[in-house]
């Protein structure tokens, strides 16, 4: 049993060595943000473009036009909900998108071994899943930030309430 906790232990160490390991490297070959200034660059977009229909799944349209459209909108979406985290949750978004954008780094931890724009959504699907159910608490939580900025900014456009019948906010009562 020791042996196994202290297994457990050395994969968690390495586990974090390896995102801020990889995040350390993004900051380097891109260079600090701005203060207060977060931006989605073309790694993260790209990562984003392949992510988001994983996540959304059928609530997205299935026309091209249309589903391009949403796909852009979704993405803009979460730069906007990314915009409005204090600035050191947005320091670790950031990190986390400069980890996917690395190719070894993606290759390691996500199993997508091409760029983003050209990974198979069966394998996007896969790596989301084996990081939503993984042993290692930061895998997890990294999943859990993918998800919760995707889907929150889905759904807090109003033109996807219908979709999970949700009517909308209360009117106000006057007193």
């Amino acid at each position: 049993m020791g042996m196994q906790r202290r297994s457990f232990l050395k994969l968690g160490l390495l586990g974090a060595g390896v995102l801020a390991a990889g995040g350390g490297a993004y900051r380097l070959v891109r260079g600090p943000a701005p203060p207060g200034r977060f931006m989605l660059d073309g790694g993260a977009r790209a990562a984003l473009a392949a992510i988001v229909p994983a996540m959304l799944g059928s609530a997205l349209p299935q026309e091209a036009s249309a589903r391009a459209t949403a796909l852009d909108g979704a993405i803009a979406g979460v730069d906007t909900a990314i915009r409005g985290l204090p600035l050191a949750a947005q320091q670790e978004v950031q990190d986390l998108f400069g980890l996917l954008a690395l190719a070894p780094a993606r290759r390691f931890v996500a199993g997508v071994h091409g760029g983003w724009l050209d990974a198979d959504p069966a394998q996007v699907a896969a790596f989301l899943q084996s990081w939503r159910t993984h042993r290692l608490a930061t895998l997890q939580t990294a999943y859990l930030a993918l998800h919760d900025l995707i889907l929150g900014a889905w759904y807090a456009d109003a033109a996807h309430w219908a979709a999970i019948g949700y009517p909308g906010p209360l009117p106000e009562l006057s007193a």
